[in-house]
């Protein structure tokens, strides 16, 4: 109950005020109202980041991330680590898990326990430390080697309910640092040592389930992603393409971003999975863009090590992580999983699959030539029904 007198954002258990914070020093609102409070009352707004890293060999994959979801008064951030262990390919799960600041301090210091991300250039700088933690520890800088990209607003209903309506930008970088694994140490050199990141916001399904009300109608069929920021030396490339079960385009956006800052459309990418037979697992793909002069661009894209981002990382209904559910202050677990495990196999087609990807350019690069190496994020998922790769319902596959 609120007493007289009782400001807006007192804590109506405890008589504590928890509106403005250290954020509200700074001339960014938006809203009139406190930073730390979300734009929006929806239980599922979420401040997330996403991170990978890899030597180009595929020899191992670095994945992690941190998340805000301040309607949930949580906040967490995960390590997925796939390698091969004694000839078994591995994901080993670091998760961590707190309450977040209600003033949004803690957005300032983004940190979860012994895991914290510094911004020391934004935009182009980050610091990733992980303290050792159940065996693993990092610390790790991120340069970006051109711009951000912006992406297009990313917007999913289902009838009159939002799934999903977020924004996110990315980027294209090198590494720098150590990663450490149970003692064992790697040294991360930006020379070969690259990546790709981004930062999305807004409403995405997140926290504990809730009850569904009226079942959905229609019935959700499926959905076709693929996600490729890919880095060349002179330019990036960044697509993102989002079809329905009948292959209807919701979402395209694919764009060239060169050293000096230009940045073009590269049009309505027409594209070619190759699956793996008698699997969802792709192992490349023919992406053929077309840029402002009406030249193709196609980019040759091949898989040199795929990691479910739904076993161990939290994503598309992982049934171990889910980001933002509350577990208690201060959690830490950590898990690892056998791909092999006939278990952990069989969820593998049913979520979204990132690989260490590797690209060939042919076309016209940045100095009008063309054929130029590329390595970076290649992420798919054909989950359900999809007309124009063949697949008929859930438990199809690949001949």
């Amino acid at each position: 109950m609120s007493g007289p007198g009782r400001p807006a954002g007192v804590d109506a258990l405890h008589g504590e005020y928890v509106g403005l914070g250290p954020l509200d020093e700074f001339p960014i609102h938006q809203l009139p109202r406190p930073v730390a409070w979300a734009g929006s009352s929806d239980r599922n707004f979420y401040d997330r980041c996403y991170l990978n890293a890899h030597d180009r060999t595929g020899d191992l994959f670095l994945i992690t991330g941190l998340g805000f979801y301040p309607n949930l008064g949580t906040k967490d951030a995960f390590v997925l680590l796939s390698r091969d262990v004694e000839g078994r390919r591995e994901q080993t799960a670091l998760h961590l898990g707190d309450a977040a600041d209600p003033r949004g301090a803690d957005r300032m210091a983004q940190q979860v326990g012994a895991y914290r991300i510094e911004v020391v250039e934004p935009l182009r700088t980050l610091r990733l430390v992980l303290e050792e933690t159940e065996g693993i520890a990092l610390d790790l800088t991120w340069r970006g080697s051109f711009d951000v990209v912006q992406e297009l607003p990313h917007v999913m209903r289902q009838g009159a309910n939002t799934i999903l309506d977020a924004q996110r930008f990315a980027q294209v970088g090198t590494w720098e640092g150590t990663i450490s694994v149970d003692g064992s140490d790697r040294a991360v050199t930006p020379d070969t040592w690259v990546g790709t990141r981004d930062r999305s916001w807004g409403i995405r399904p997140v926290g504990e389930t809730v009850a569904p009300g009226k079942p959905a109608d229609p019935v959700f069929e499926g959905m076709w992603w693929l996600y490729v920021p890919m880095r060349f030396e002179d330019f990036c490339v960044v697509l993102i393409i989002q079809e329905t079960p009948d292959g209807y385009r919701t979402l395209n956006d694919c764009t060239r971003t060169f050293a000096d800052g230009r940045v073009e459309q590269l049009g309505w990418p027409r594209v070619r999975i190759r699956y793996a037979p008698g699997t969802r697992v792709p192992t490349g793909a023919t992406i053929v863009c077309t840029t402002p002069a009406g030249e193709e661009l196609v980019l040759e894209v091949t898989s040199k090590r795929a990691v479910p981002i739904h076993v161990g990382g939290g994503y598309g209904g992982d049934p171990d992580w889910t980001h933002g559910v509350w577990r208690g202050a201060g959690f830490v677990e950590r898990r690892t999983y056998d791909l092999a495990d006939p278990a952990v196999a069989g969820r593998i087609p049913f979520g979204v699959i990132d690989h260490v990807g590797h690209a060939v350019a042919h076309g016209p690069g940045a100095d009008g030539v063309g054929d130029v190496e590329g390595w970076g994020l290649f992420e798919h998922g054909a989950l359900g029904r999809h007309d124009p790769s063949g697949f008929a319902d859930w438990f199809d596959t690949a001949p």
